[in-house]
């Protein structure tokens, strides 16, 4: 039986683990779109509560809901991307759709490389495994570490 700390360094560890597999996949060329973004910032959250709970027991408690609900936010952004994707429903505008967000921009800050490398589309598989993209995976996987979370509070 795992005691409350263990069950936090799972959860935490498996938030570390997300993160650092989308920056693994970003350094083989699978550029970020927004939404990859936004599924990022509740899997580092995670992590630094995850860190604060282990490292400030007296208030893991509270913690330990923030971590559950970090990780419930990136698998409901996870959920959203995938239907973005199978255009279930319409993403943000700048980076899906026929890219009317990039409207405002003239040819010569579509052409140039100071800023960005391309444009990546919110409603573009770039990667599947099982037939399910990234985003549905981090959906599915960021739901186990919800469990992860939910057990630390029920081992308190």
């Amino acid at each position: 039986m795992m005691t409350h700390r263990q069950w936090i360094f799972a959860a935490t560890a498996a938030s570390a683990a997300l993160l650092a597999g989308a920056f693994v996949f970003q350094a083989l060329g699978y550029a970020p779109c927004k939404l990859c973004f936004w599924q990022r910032y509740p899997h580092g959250a995670a992590v630094v509560v995850g860190i604060l709970a282990l490292l400030v027991p007296r208030l893991s408690r509270g913690l330990v809901w923030i971590g559950a609900v970090s990780a419930l936010t990136t698998a409901v952004v996870g959920f959203y991307h995938s239907g973005v994707e199978q255009k279930w429903w319409p993403g943000p505008s700048s980076c899906s759709g026929g890219g009317s967000g990039l409207s405002g921009l003239d040819g010569a800050s579509l052409l140039s490389t100071d800023i960005i490398d391309k444009v990546v589309m919110c409603d573009e598989i770039s990667w599947t495994f099982a037939g399910l993209s990234m985003p549905t995976w981090n959906g599915i996987l960021s739901l186990a570490i919800v469990g992860l979370w939910i057990c630390a509070i029920r081992a308190r």
